[in-house]
């Protein structure tokens, strides 16, 4: 242990469920090294768990589009309040934000006006929608944590001190149930076609994605004799989120299992997000849904420069998962897809090997051991200054 880190005060941001997950990793690690760090912050129970202090629960913080932001303003306009008094309350020794750049980057102005360290992990996506941001971010961030390889470069040609230690997920992926005993649980058939289900963690994903899905399902069956259906609930939501589009299926549901789903289903229908990265790893076919309110995505298509959404396709530098957007998100245009998919076993190769190729571009194991020894050698660098 560094002499100089011990009792470190860290105040963490994580905005998302993503988020609590790489959060969560990365306090465990530096509990590990340094027991006498304190946490607190914005987290969920992964990160409660792991030993933070939870001022506002991550399942409050995540909204999907510029119209539900809005909507939300007061709400979030509090809780930045509420931590910017904490920051002359708890004097903490740095921040930590966790990716959630339009709360994060706002917070990093203020922390660095008190003379607050800033460390940065899992950096702002800026190389996709708002490169001319660089300056105001290398002026309030100290360190910048990346996990994507091609982030290093970017960010340290702008002149910035980044550190590349690997994506969190290759540690965190990890299926613990094998197929028959999975299947089994869950009353169906092994030898069946089964899709699985990932409509996000937020209510305004399940909400627009979900019924779509269910929908196409239903037009499966009639194409596919035998064919099942997991849905995947993620541990931020609640039944009451499900319930409605579930109601009168056959769809089997299960929580806290989505690597079981994602591993043990033949093609995953899963929200743009993190999620397409974890079944990258795991190497199942995909297909990844997005939609959002018309003037949402309209702002957002003026902001983003990339041509792909999704973090899978960005990584591979290609378009090789199917990405369905806005009015493609259609009950029809799924199944016709998912059937396509499922019949055709030379694209299925092809996706299969080109996710494998993704899982190798996200590094080896050990990203969160990394990051945090990257954050402890920050502070110790800065108590010894």
């Amino acid at each position: 242990m560094k002499r100089n880190v011990q009792n470190a005060r860290i105040m963490m941001i994580a905005g998302e469920a993503s988020g609590d997950v790489h959060g969560a990793g990365l306090i465990r690690e530096m509990a590990a090294s340094c027991p006498g760090c304190r946490f607190l912050g914005i987290g969920g129970d992964r990160m409660a768990d792991a030993g933070m202090e939870i001022v506002t629960h991550v399942r409050d913080m995540s909204f999907l589009g510029f119209l539900e932001i809005v909507r939300h303003l007061p709400f979030i306009r509090r809780v930045f309040r509420r931590l910017v008094s904490l920051l002359g309350e708890r004097k903490p020794d740095a921040v930590v934000l966790i990716d959630y750049p339009g709360f994060n980057l706002r917070f990093a102005r203020t922390a660095k006006k008190r003379k607050i360290p800033v460390i940065y992990y899992i950096g702002p996506q800026v190389w996709a929608w708002g490169r001319g941001r660089i300056k105001r971010i290398a002026r309030s961030v100290d360190r910048m944590i990346v996990i994507f390889p091609f982030e290093e470069d970017f960010y340290r040609t702008k002149g910035m001190d980044v550190h590349f230690v690997g994506h969190p997920l290759k540690d965190v992926v990890r299926v613990s149930s094998d197929k028959e005993d999975f299947f089994k649980h869950l009353d169906l058939i092994p030898g069946h076609p089964t899709i699985g289900l990932l409509p996000g963690s937020r209510e305004q994903e399940v909400d627009r994605l979900l019924p779509e899905m269910v929908g196409a399902f239903d037009l499966l069956k009639q194409w596919i004799p035998g064919i099942q259906a997991i849905l995947g609930k993620a541990p931020t939501l609640g039944e009451a989120a499900y319930a409605s589009g579930l109601e009168g299926t056959n769809i089997r549901a299960i929580r806290d299992q989505a690597y079981e789903v994602m591993a043990h289903t033949d093609v995953v229908l899963v929200a743009s997000g993190t999620a397409t990265l974890e079944t990258a790893i795991i190497g199942t076919p995909m297909i990844i849904l997005y939609k959002m309110s018309r003037l949402s995505f309209l702002i957002g298509r003026m902001l983003v420069r990339l041509k792909c959404i999704g973090l899978v396709n960005i990584v591979y530098g290609g378009n090789l998962v199917l990405e369905l957007l806005q009015d493609d998100v259609r009950a029809e245009r799924i199944a016709e897809e998912t059937r396509a998919l499922l019949e055709d076993d030379r694209l299925r190769a092809r996706m299969k090997a080109g996710l494998k190729s993704v899982s190798q571009k996200l590094g080896g194991g050990g990203a969160s051991r990394r990051a945090a020894e990257s954050v402890i050698d920050f502070l110790d660098r800065v108590r010894s200054s």
